[in-house]
């Protein structure tokens, strides 16, 4: 993996008593070693493979004015976090869900693009056995279910600053999300809404293939195609791409292919934008739950196993899974 560390810094918050947040700070940056290097590799690996939501500075944001002073040299690298780590100290302890963690902050390139990334990373203890077979406690970073997590692209920040998407970070749990505090220390807002992008991107594909008058095979052959880019895209980390998904499209509505078909049709679809895995499910799947029911299977199947009555609500299915009707089989012979 080509990503080389410029600086990095590591703080600490800890909690003391019910509402108390006490910051330890390092009076230097963190060597460059193997074990940093991997650990950041790591940590840059795991947040890449999350579904990110992506965002911009505010005008009053204080990160943002402290992070260019920074970057113009004016305030060195450990100072900026140190302060930061303090803001981030006096946000957190707002909320009564506040909890301590490791707080670092990370300056670095990757593949010709330079980042910051902020993060608060629980020390877990566990158990080790040594070359003697004696058990002692350790702590460890647990890095693979980081959450509270942002990175600022800081090349296209400078370079582009009307940019809705320079910033990304990862969506809170469910309830009283815990990103809230941390997008308030950022100073930042929610921009460039991928799902949003997604989901307009499926509702073009179905007028497209509407107004184009594919019979049935060819609108799932049209999903499927457009599943296929769009997966390979997300896999590779890259973002989806009207003009080339348009050209994985052999179908035209009055002369104009897909790109043109959404520009025209006013879908407000970026040139480019993330691949949302949730959403892209849907051009193959159908998945559902609710009161206790939890159904999924794939789109070719409807109107060939599977129907759905919309008048009376009713999907009826016609062979049921081996696993499943065993079970239906033991249920209903009282086994």
């Amino acid at each position: 993996m080509s990503l080389d560390i410029d600086q990095i810094a590591l703080h600490q918050l800890i909690k003391r008593g019910e509402q108390t947040l006490e910051v330890v700070l390092r009076d230097s940056l963190l060597a460059t070693n193997g074990a940093v290097e991997e650990m950041m590799a790591e940590l840059h690996r795991v947040y890449s493979a999350k579904n990110k939501a992506y965002g911009l500075f505010s005008e009053e944001s204080e990160l943002a004015q402290a992070l260019r002073s920074q970057r113009k040299g004016d305030e060195d690298f450990l100072a900026f976090s140190r302060a930061a780590t303090g803001r981030l100290r006096d946000e957190l302890a707002k909320y009564p869900f506040a909890d301590g963690g490791i707080v670092l902050f990370c300056q670095y390139r990757y593949l010709a693009v330079e980042y910051l990334l902020v993060a608060v990373l629980n020390n877990l203890s566990s158990m080790r056995v040594n070359e003697e077979l004696d058990i002692s406690s350790t702590h460890h970073l647990d890095i693979n279910h980081a959450d509270i997590v942002a990175r600022i692209d800081l090349t296209e920040w400078e370079t582009n600053p009307e940019s809705t998407r320079y910033l990304t970070f990862l969506k809170g749990r469910v309830g009283r999300k815990v990103s809230d505090f941390f997008m308030d220390f950022l100073g930042a807002s929610e921009g460039l809404n991928a799902k949003a992008q997604n989901k307009g991107l499926l509702q073009a594909l179905d007028d497209f293939t509407n107004e184009a008058q594919l019979d049935k095979n060819e609108r799932q052959a049209a999903r499927q195609q457009v599943y296929a880019y769009c997966n390979e895209q997300l896999q590779s980390g890259e973002e989806i791409e009207l003009s080339s998904l348009a050209d994985e499209l052999p179908w035209a509505v009055d002369d104009k292919n897909f790109q043109q078909f959404t520009a025209d049709k006013g879908y407000e679809l970026e040139e480019s934008f993330p691949a949302d895995r949730s959403t892209l499910r849907q051009l193959t799947k159908f998945a559902g739950s609710g009161g206790g029911l939890t159904i999924s299977f794939d789109a070719m199947l409807l109107g060939e196993r599977i129907y759905w009555d919309p008048a009376t609500d009713t999907l009826t299915i016609k062979g049921t899974p081996p696993n499943l009707r065993d079970q239906l089989q033991r249920r209903s012979s009282g086994k």
